[in-house]
């Protein structure tokens, strides 16, 4: 590397001559040949260094970000089938920019106490920045929930009629049974098959056009993702009969709350394994202690920066200004979360309902009451730790 900074410092420059006209002439012949040959070896160097440094791509999770705006050509970081996909069907993309924005909500809310907490760049291309180039396991979370959302989303969108090319459930007719006994299969059951199919041919298309080791954990984590919504739908019924007997039963399927879907996500985010690849081009557990990774655990190759200080080359923010709880022994706590440095108190005034009364019929009034609260927040590091990571 030394080597290409002392090239990149080459700079064309012109060179004096002293002497005789015909020393000048020769003098400068070899100026200029010398400035050519200075030019061609800084222009390569630079393109060299162009290729070489880690780029964070951009990602079809901005579609988020434009809301009703969404121009297929307009949107950094898509390929062709993706590009394709987005100019065919534009209400699904509508509808895919709305679970995008949901998905990072439940992103947010299952690592509100945690270091790194799903933090989102502002008119960003990449969403997150530099923190998902490494292939950690807040990466494969990502991955996994941003999928899951956009198979929500869809089906959701197909429920509701706002999609042109599905509807409900087709397959969900006639007679069926459960361990309650006989239904007949009516409403509209959620067309899971439809949301997974389509998540699956729009963002697994980029993944699919470079085959390397982390494009296949994208896939397997994505996958895991898809999946993970459709282990939640539940079956529904509306009774009917004499007084509510439940003699007939009119069922369909529907989705659970998001927030399940994001428990179980988390939870496998928590249990993620980290794995290598193997000479058949599958997944390797690392550490031979551990078991063997089956399709519904995420997987990661690299271990998480401990996200306490800002280190833009690493993608984080840090932890200073962070609210954390005083009397927590937890991730929220201020200890594990001001990552020893400390953290200030700060008492604030709260306005809080009190004093509930119910009053016939039918609403409950309160009174507003006034009380003082301390608020903790994470001191910043001293100057000179800062300035290691930046």
């Amino acid at each position: 590397m030394l080597g290409l900074n002392r090239i990149l410092s080459l700079r064309p420059a012109r060179i004096r001559s002293f002497g005789s006209p015909g020393a000048r002439l020769s003098s400068r012949s070899s100026s200029y040949q010398n400035l050519g040959a200075s030019s061609r070896i800084y222009c390569a160097c630079l393109l060299l260094l162009l290729l070489v440094t880690p780029r964070v791509d951009s990602s079809w999770w901005y579609i988020g970000a434009l809301g009703a705006r969404v121009i297929c050509d307009n949107i950094p970081g898509l390929v062709n089938k993706q590009r394709q996909l987005c100019q065919r069907h534009p209400d699904i993309m509508q509808a895919i920019g709305e679970g995008t924005k949901e998905w990072i909500r439940e992103c947010q809310h299952q690592f509100r106490h945690h270091r790194w907490n799903c933090s989102t760049l502002d008119r960003d291309h990449t969403v997150f920045g530099r923190v998902l180039l490494r292939s950690s396991r807040e990466a494969a979370f990502v991955y996994a929930i941003s999928s899951a959302g956009v198979v929500y989303a869809l089906t959701r969108a197909c429920s509701q009629g706002e999609l042109k090319t599905c509807n409900c459930d087709p397959h969900k007719r006639g007679r069926a049974s459960d361990e309650r006994g006989e239904f007949d299969w009516g409403g509209c059951s959620d067309n899971i098959n439809y949301g997974i199919k389509f998540a699956k041919a729009f963002i697994d298309a980029k993944e699919r056009t470079v085959r390397d080791a982390r494009a296949l954990m994208n896939l397997h984590n994505n996958r895991c993702g898809r999946t993970a919504v459709k282990r939640f739908l539940k079956l529904e019924c509306k009774c009917h009969g004499v007084s509510g007997s439940c003699t007939l039963r009119t069922c369909w399927m529907a989705m659970s709350d998001f927030r399940k879907t994001g428990d179980y996500l988390r939870r496998k985010y928590n249990g993620a394994i980290e794995v290598t690849m193997n000479q058949d081009g599958g997944f390797a557990v690392a550490n031979k202690a551990f078991r063997n990774a089956t399709k519904n655990d995420l997987v990661y190759f690299e271990n998480s920066p401990d996200y306490c200080l800002q280190d833009k080359a690493a993608g984080s923010l840090g932890t200073a200004g962070r609210v954390c709880n005083k009397t927590s022994r937890g991730t929220d706590g201020c200890e594990v979360m001001c990552c020893g440095r400390g953290y200030d108190t700060m008492r604030v005034k709260q306005i809080t309902k009190c004093e509930c009364k119910f009053k016939w019929c039918c609403s409950v009034e309160c009174k507003d009451c006034e009380e003082a609260v301390d608020i903790h927040t994470c001191k910043a590091p001293k100057r000179a730790e800062w300035l290691d990571q930046t």
